[in-house]
């Protein structure tokens, strides 16, 4: 039985999906299964993961939804599959360095008082490489009310801490937040995490990114916000701060743009 578990949903990621797969199969550490659910992909997607599948027999354990159900479900699919004591996410448009996994594995057998260990992580994009996205060591549930976190590709979490929580919530409110819906819960457990400060992770963040965070799916933000404050006992005078995303849905793309550009910058310094 494999050690670590990874999980990955698919949807129409032909383009990069080998690129993120292979960053995988370059992992110093070998101790583990790839678990992949695919989306119901309109392209060659799943085509591409059966040829992976029969060239590593065993490594491998393909699925696929019988209608496009979105990540939630996916994910969820994946962990009913798993055979690992640790879950580590990925997603098929990134690439994970190659000392990833043995560092996430050394980290949780030595610190059996986390539930998860996170990394910091580089984003690129089509003009190369962006300034280093550095995640808080060790955040708590205070840190909810600024931010993700943990950087949700970036995580290896204990298969029993995925279990406390009730896994991913699928729900349409939580179709773009199943990730921040999860923190929620997983600090009203009292579980701890923490973040390596090395940028083990590459996330491609093109521009389109903050294009696919709708209006509807930014005020959907808005209801997961104030369903976990309420369940994280935060005072009300703190609850303005759930509605973030409804400013940066209205706030014009070029300035969302030029915003993440100039913290980039900054967290780079």
């Amino acid at each position: 039985m494999p050690k670590v578990s990874i999980i990955m949903a698919t949807y129409n990621c032909e383009s990069t999906l080998r690129g993120s797969i292979d960053s995988i199969l370059r992992q110093s550490y070998k101790d583990w299964e790839f678990v992949i659910c695919d989306d119901c992909s309109k392209d060659s997607t799943f085509s591409i993961l059966k040829e992976y599948e029969q060239k590593y027999p065993g490594k491998f354990v393909i699925l696929q939804n019988e209608k496009n159900l979105k990540l939630s479900f996916s994910l969820n699919h994946c962990l009913d599959n798993c055979k690992g004591d640790y879950i580590a996410r990925m997603d098929g448009d990134d690439i994970s360095v190659e000392n990833r996994l043995e560092r996430q594995v050394q980290f949780l057998d030595e610190h059996p008082e986390y539930a998860l260990v996170g990394t910091s992580m580089l984003p690129f994009n089509e003009k190369g490489d962006r300034p280093i996205r550095y995640a808080k060591p060790e955040p708590n549930k205070n840190d909810m009310l600024n931010r993700s976190p943990f950087f949700h590709a970036t995580i290896m979490m204990r298969k029993e801490a995925y279990n406390m929580i009730d896994r991913y919530l699928v729900s349409k409110r939580t179709t773009r937040a199943q990730d921040y819906d999860m923190w929620f819960r997983f600090f009203a457990r009292g579980l701890r995490g923490y973040n390596l400060q090395e940028p083990l992770y590459r996330v491609l963040e093109d521009d389109n990114a903050i294009r696919r965070r709708t209006f509807k799916t930014r005020c959907h933000e808005v209801q997961t916000r104030l369903i976990g404050y309420h369940l994280l006992n935060y005072p009300l005078y703190k609850y303005i701060y759930a509605f973030k995303p409804i400013l940066a849905a209205i706030t014009p793309i070029g300035v969302m743009q030029w915003f993440h550009e100039v913290a980039d910058k900054k967290s780079g310094l």
